[in-house]
């Protein structure tokens, strides 16, 4: 889509927006971006809960944010989107479309009815019955994706494409750190990580687990009976490299070690499920991004449970940043932008 658009992150506790001058320049530029907080609640993993304050949320984006255009891309991921690996008898992919509410109703843990359904093509076979094609069925509850457009809308905005997040990610990191070979997508949320399993960049296997980074956060505040802000201080403070200091500081190491252990052996047994589903397989690295990736010692540890070199993103790798942006945020914002920049680059597929 030529033109401005505006990619859009719906998380937990934030609202972020990015917009780039024309989405389908081999290189758009990133004009402009904006966050604001959310009211706590207002978004559960991935659904917007209550309409009319994510609504408001988003006139007070566009009011600060300065944004030029009402065209948004949105995205839908988290506990409201099913990916399973799906072959189909080899056909035009339109057709392809239409055939999946007669084929995957014993896929899915809801009525057919109740999904919005799409398919995404990674390869093409050979079947017992003849010629197949191998791909992704993507399965998104109604009820998410409608709330979210609908709390767009009541904003007077006009949302031109949805998109599943995991694969609006994997775009950034594509271009980050491009390889021929197998590689691992990470995107850690508040409650929710997105794996993805690249070949030469093309998702071979998608799987979001329910933990994220502020599992430690909640345990700091449960444990320790701390307020939020402290918690959260704490966790990046301490992270995975030590061990404390302090008795509250020792508690402390221990349930961020005990809360950060239960993603790490989340994504190690992810990797293990695919690679017993195929030979030979090898990963290249594993590109992490998210708000956990600034828990100190956590990339380090990544890389030791998983055995898998880990690399950062950079979330220009495939876009510029105005000037002005550039001036104005720092590596740690534009970090947080990796998901709202690939929805907004995808809008121009």
């Amino acid at each position: 889509m030529a033109g401005g658009v505006v990619g859009v992150d719906i998380g937990s506790s934030m609202l972020r927006a990015v917009e780039i001058d024309d989405a389908s320049k081999a290189r758009p530029t990133i004009v402009r971006a904006h966050e604001v907080a959310l009211p706590e609640g207002s978004v559960k993993r991935g659904e917007v809960l209550e309409v009319h304050t994510v609504a408001s949320a988003f006139k007070r984006l566009w009011a600060a944010g300065g944004f030029r255009t009402k065209d948004i891309a949105l995205g839908i991921g988290g506990q409201s989107v099913i990916v399973r690996d799906l072959a189909v008898p080899r056909m035009p992919l339109a057709q392809i479309k239409e055939s999946l509410p007669f084929q995957v109703q014993d896929l899915l843990p809801v009525p057919i009815n109740d999904a919005v359904l799409d398919y995404y093509p990674i390869s093409e076979g050979q079947g017992e019955s003849g010629p197949i094609v191998n791909g992704l069925l993507v399965a998104a509850f109604k009820q998410a994706v409608t709330t979210n457009v609908t709390a767009a809308t009541l904003a007077g905005l006009n949302p031109v494409s949805m998109d599943l997040l995991p694969f609006a990610m994997t775009r950034v990191h594509t271009l980050s750190s491009p390889t021929s070979g197998f590689a691992v997508h990470m995107n850690i949320g508040a409650n929710a990580t997105s794996i993805v399993i690249v070949q030469a960049g093309v998702p071979l296997f998608v799987r979001i687990v329910p933990a994220g980074g502020d599992d430690a956060t909640r345990a700091l505040m449960t444990r320790l009976s701390l307020p939020r802000d402290r918690a959260e201080a704490l966790k990046r403070d301490l992270g995975l490299t030590s061990v404390g200091t302090t008795d509250d500081e020792r508690i402390a190491a221990e349930v961020i070690h005990e809360a950060t252990s239960e993603l790490l052996t989340a994504v190690r047994n992810t990797l293990a499920y695919f690679a017993g589903l195929r030979s030979g397989v090898a990963f290249d690295h594993l590109s992490v991004a998210g708000g956990a990736t600034r828990m100190r010692g956590f990339a380090s540890a990544l890389a030791e449970s998983t055995r898998i070199s880990v690399v950062p993103v950079n979330p220009l790798a495939g876009v510029t940043a105005s000037h002005t942006l550039r001036g104005k945020a720092s590596d740690e914002e534009m970090q947080t932008w990796i998901t709202a920049i690939g929805l907004a680059v995808g809008s121009g597929a």
